[in-house]
């Protein structure tokens, strides 16, 4: 009988102790504020260990949620790991958030574990959504856990049935509704994106690469890491992003790729040493979030770096679109090419493919597809046509097939890198007894590209001004989503179906 070598059964594989087997002693993670390292071998034994101990102590099984709360660490690797083999799914938290927007992830997810640092268990010790939380390990007892037992074998986990489709994580993602949605990302999702991107980008087993985005985005996770990690490559792991240290260690490490924003790169090329770093490592540098402009393009080719754009989303890919470095200025503003798997049309309103030169909205459809949303089949029904992903951006292709983002439908802007969608933020001032209305949208700025600026009107005889407002969103919105200029309309300026013209606000 010849053996199932069925799709379903290659997503069965578990990558690390694929890895463990064939490069042991390689390093694959490295956290650089520490300094300690992880290789393939101790990655995988802590895979088991954490495998078995969730399983035992908090009694998790397949499908189980586990919320997290922390700073990028070597032990959000490990959890990857332990999903894998054990099938539990990912929630890593946007830390960044204010408190009650964590607690409406936390009530949406309804997480049968949460780990989380010390500094946001105490920002979350009244909060009512943790009390109904069955399991709580704290941080610092997971890490170490993980020093504890890195160098310890344990016994296989008995490895559960996956399907495909199931989660390894929940990726929240703020939506135009102005409530966040939990995207599903499946296991099929993630071996998908890893080959999209082997085949767009140079990835392998010698690939080396740093890692500052946080992993409560697609980027921190799926960008560069997961695929890095199905390719038994190797990822220095920072906290955050540093435009000083961030370019010594491209140095140093020899990173080979490197994922940022304009902003990031921006501040990069800013640098006093900027000049004088040697970067003959890196083929080239990945770009996306927003477009990066042509002289912050020649900058870095003019140090022999490369500039690779793209586009994603977290729930397709998110390596979904790709210009090669020698388009880089003769398509300026492009996103580039589908990759190989990537199935695209561009759409008019009534669902019917237009021509090249002809704006339309972006569909997108391929094996790297969410299947919809978490415990949201309206959002995942309103999202999905024919397994279609109707992304809400406006976009144009050429004759030659680079695409265009020409308009986001869905209003969002860009801020240091981080989504901001103006409906969020609108549902929160406007719950202020002083504001009648209120239209956000975003606007250049020199150094984080887009800021929040906010048009509002006062209910009759009530009276704000700027310091009130900014006091009142402190503790409501993380401060990338806090506007940074307001103004005091009489009234907003509507179209003539009664509906806001957000074309007519500058």
């Amino acid at each position: 009988m010849k053996e199932d070598l069925s799709l379903e059964k290659v997503i069965q594989a578990d990558w690390i102790a694929k890895w463990a087997l064939y490069s042991p002693d390689k390093i694959a993670i490295k956290e650089f504020e520490s300094g300690r390292t992880l290789s393939y071998r101790q990655l995988n034994n802590l895979g088991e260990h954490l495998a078995h101990y969730f399983t035992q102590q908090f009694d998790l099984k397949a499908g189980d949620r586990v919320a997290i709360l922390a700073e990028n660490s070597l032990a959000h690797v490990a959890l990857f790991c332990a999903a894998q083999k054990a099938n539990f799914t990912l929630v890593p938290l946007n830390y960044r958030l204010a408190i009650g927007e964590i607690e409406y992830l936390l009530n949406d997810a309804s997480p049968t574990l949460l780990l989380a640092e010390k500094s946001f268990r105490e920002a979350l010790e009244t909060s009512v959504a943790t009390k109904d939380i069955r399991h709580h390990w704290p941080w610092e007892a997971l890490a170490d856990f993980c020093d504890q037992q890195k160098n310890h074998p344990p016994k296989d986990f008995p490895t559960p049935s996956i399907d495909e489709n199931d989660p390894i994580f929940i990726l929240y993602t703020s939506g135009t509704t102005g409530f966040p949605k939990g995207a599903l990302y499946t296991h099929k999702m993630l071996l998908w994106n890893s080959i999209n991107t082997a085949i767009s980008l140079i990835v392998n087993t010698e690939s080396r690469t740093l890692n500052c985005m946080p992993f409560f985005h697609t980027g921190g996770w799926n960008v560069l890491l997961t695929p890095f990690l199905h390719h038994g490559a190797y990822t220095c792991l920072l906290k955050k992003f540093d435009a000083k240290t961030v370019l010594q260690l491209l140095a140093t490490e020899e990173a080979t790729l490197f994922m940022g924003v304009p902003t990031m790169l921006k501040m990069i090329a800013a640098e006093e040493i900027f000049s004088n770093t040697p970067l003959a490592s890196l083929y080239y540098i990945i770009v996306g979030g927003e477009p990066m402009p042509i002289p912050l393009i020649e900058r870095w080719h003019q140090k022999g770096v490369p500039i690779r754009q793209g586009y994603g989303m977290t729930e397709v890919g998110p390596n979904l679109t790709s210009l090669h470095q020698d388009d880089a200025i003769r398509k300026k503003g492009s996103i580039g090419r589908p990759n190989f798997y990537v199935q695209t049309k561009i759409v008019n309103e009534n669902g019917e493919s237009v021509s090249p030169q002809i704006p339309g909205e972006l569909w997108l459809r391929g094996p790297m597809t969410t299947p919809g949303y978490w415990a949201n089949p309206t959002a995942s029904q309103a999202a999905l046509t024919d397994g279609w992903f109707k992304t809400g951006d406006r976009v144009i292709q050429d004759d030659e097939g680079f695409l265009y983002i020409i308009d986001r439908i869905k209003n969002m802007f860009i801020s240091g890198g981080e989504n901001v969608y103006p409906a969020e933020v609108e549902r929160i001032l406007v719950r202020h007894p002083a504001i009648s209305e209120v239209v956000i949208i975003g606007v250049a700025h020199e150094k984080w590209g887009e800021v929040g600026k906010a048009f509002i009107v006062l209910n009759r005889d009530m009276t704000l001004n700027e310091t009130a407002i900014l006091s009142y969103c402190e503790d409501k919105l993380a401060r990338f989503k806090i506007p940074k200029h307001f103004v005091f309309l009489a009234e907003l300026p509507k179209n003539d179906t009664g509906k806001i013209n957000r074309k007519a606000l500058s």
